[in-house]
């Protein structure tokens, strides 16, 4: 019993350690890599990287698909379902997609 208590507080410890969120963009660093997203009053910075899971609707897209919409004209507007570890954005949803 105690085995299986430790395995379950052990289990709420390690999915609190990863947050998602629907974030606004408010700018992107191609050069570096790094999204800046507005969620409420709070700004914060992350970074993408090759690792970043990419999902366009309930299909799985590219980074560059990411990358794409995160350089057009609205992308300021753009709101994003994200999942973050250790200042880098590990999965994104993007909404939309072709119909």
């Amino acid at each position: 019993m105690r085995k299986l208590m430790s395995a379950v507080v052990v289990l709420f410890l390690m999915a609190g350690l990863v947050a998602a969120a629907e974030v606004m963009v408010v700018k992107y660093d191609k050069e570096k890599k790094e999204v800046t997203v507005k969620e409420g009053d709070k700004e914060a910075t992350y970074t993408i990287s090759d690792k970043t899971k990419v999902m366009v609707g309930d299909k799985e897209g590219k980074l560059e698909d990411l990358e794409k919409r995160l350089t057009s004209k609205v992308a300021n507007k753009m709101k994003l379902d994200i999942t973050t570890d250790k200042g880098a954005i590990t999965e994104v949803k993007l909404k939309g997609g072709k119909k």
